[in-house]
């Protein structure tokens, strides 16, 4: 059965490190810690002296002094799993964890998940192709040496950076690895960990050139497991649940989200608030607990995006200037069909491209798999669609030849109805208001990631009003811009009452409209 060695880097709380290595070695397991030589000296002696009996804990040789983003950090570790490896021959995995971590399966589920599962978990995307980098610098990072800390020293080290670029002081990536980024909470195997020591004291030049990069606790790692290991042997992603807001700062969990970190197909979870007392508590009893029985339902990072998003209306959606320069055209008329139920809209604009000649596109602002003609490439992903939308529809007017074209957008695209809105061009809006039944809004929330499989009736029957709510929200949203021509379909409409609104919003007979409000079961779910 697996064995582990947490791998704990901290730097405060002595009390709390106590806890967490007595919790983690209750069942047999094993810690490994370095204690920040930042931190006072009267607390590492407080944590040597409450564990000094523990043959389950080992400390890391040397203390180091460790920054953020500093090659310190890597060291420190490395100092650590060096300490683990030589105390715990036993010791099957190595589990990269920090104070602010807390077990939230039991060590009996969490040893045969990863007996189940022969690989190591590690989050290592390629450097250069990924977009795991949103903001700041990026190939700066590795093509320049960096020898002050950005967070301490931002003078110096945007002074260091700005001298080399200016002198071409740039440097190649040693020529055998590619390097590759991702999370620092990993979960490595005893031979892969073996197997980085050994690369670390063979290869002097690639740990030279990770130790003046910025920020290689992201890369260190993550490159010599890839570089190392068969990719078979690599389960792309972390074992630890954390999130991370808009603003790049990390989620922190407080007592009630207890029921949501078990549901999460992970085995820890970080970062638990100092103020979280009773989740500290139920979450110390758990790991020996002996438990098994977890309803993996994964719903946690789009339950946690939706509901945050509702709260954040006004930043949200307040009006952008894309491409400030580009216009559909005086002469153009645009039509939006809003909706949240996607099916209905597609019915409604089939039958329109059946009874008409008037273009339309399905939701290609929500739906990367809409048809698009080829338009050098602008069409590709849904990023690109957003970000060069009034180019990307003046593209469309011209391909189809036509100053008449109908898109559909989903309810909750209010930041693009304004923008369109906003141009020079004339638009109108058909907003479909369709009855939600509570399996259809079940549904919805499973679609979206807000539910699971698994997950319980009594969650449910608490998160479908919240859903509900929020699609409601949308409409209001939409009423509240006082869009000049806004129209509405209605479900609970007579045909005669929707042949009317369609006759003026697409601009034909009364005869045409009737045929198209009479579309056969176009409100059917």
């Amino acid at each position: 059965m697996a064995k582990i060695a947490f791998i704990l880097l901290c730097h405060k709380d002595p009390d709390a490190i106590i806890f967490q290595a007595q919790q983690l070695t209750a069942v047999g397991d094993f810690i490994s810690i370095h204690f920040d030589a930042r931190a006072p000296k009267a607390h590492f002696e407080k944590i040597k002296s409450a564990l000094a009996d523990n043959p389950n804990v080992a400390f890391a040789k040397k203390r180091i002094k460790c920054g953020w983003g500093a090659w310190s950090l890597v060291q420190a570790t490395l100092y650590a799993v060096e300490a683990a490896v030589e105390a715990f021959p036993r010791a099957t995995h190595f589990y990269m964890v920090s104070g602010d971590c807390m077990a939230i399966k039991s060590a009996k589920y969490a040893k045969r998940f990863l007996d189940t599962h022969d690989v190591d978990y590690i989050e290592s995307f390629d450097f250069f192709e990924s977009d795991w980098i949103k903001t700041g610098i990026k190939e700066e990072r590795l093509i320049y040496r960096h020898f002050f800390n950005e967070r301490t020293q931002k003078r110096r080290f945007y002074w260091s950076l700005a001298a080399q670029q200016k002198l071409g002081l740039s440097r190649s990536i040693p020529a055998d690895i590619q390097v590759q980024i991702g999370s620092q909470w990993w979960c490595l195997r005893r031979r892969t960990i073996e197997w980085i020591l050994d690369f670390s004291r063979k290869r002097k030049d690639v740990m030279r050139f990770f130790a003046t990069s910025w920020i290689p606790d992201e890369t260190f790692f993550q490159t010599l497991v890839r570089h190392l290991v068969p990719d078979k042997e690599i389960e792309t992603r972390t074992l630890t649940f954390l999130m991370f807001t808009d603003y790049g700062m990390p989620v922190t969990f407080y007592n009630d989200h207890y029921d949501l970190l078990l549901s999460q197909d992970c085995l820890f979870a970080r970062k638990i608030s100092p103020e979280a007392k009773e989740l500290k508590r139920r979450l110390g009893r758990l790991y020996a607990s002996g438990r098994e029985d977890f309803k993996i339902s994964n719903e946690g990072r789009s339950l946690f995006k939706f509901l945050t998003g509702r709260g954040r209306v006004g930043r949200r959606f307040t009006p952008r200037f894309w491409e400030v320069e580009t216009s559909l055209g005086r002469e153009r008329e645009l039509l939006i069909v809003a909706c949240k139920k996607w099916h209905v809209a597609k019915r409604l604009i089939g039958s329109i491209k059946h009874f008409t000649d008037i273009p339309a596109l399905d939701f290609l602002f929500n739906e990367e798999s809409t048809p698009l003609p080829d338009l050098g490439g602008i069409e590709k992903t849904l990023e690109k669609r957003h970000r060069h939308r009034r180019a990307l529809m003046r593209m469309l007017f011209d391909y189809h030849e036509t100053d008449r074209l109908i898109i559909c957008l989903d309810t909750a695209s209010l930041d693009l109805m304004q923008d369109f809105f906003s141009d020079r061009s004339k638009t109108q809006l058909l907003e479909i208001d369709c009855e939600f039944s509570n399996e259809y809004l079940e549904g919805h929330a499973k679609r979206v990631g807000l539910a699971g499989e698994q997950t319980s009736a009594e969650a449910m029957a608490l998160l479908l009003p919240t859903v509900l709510n929020d699609v409601l929200f949308e409409s209001d949203r939409i009423r509240d811009a006082n869009f000049p021509d806004h129209l509405k379909l209605r479900e609970r409409g007579t045909v005669e009452e929707n042949a009317e609104v369609l006759e003026e919003f697409l601009d034909i007979s009364k005869d045409l409209a009737r045929q198209i409000a009479e579309t056969p079961y176009l409100f059917y779910d």
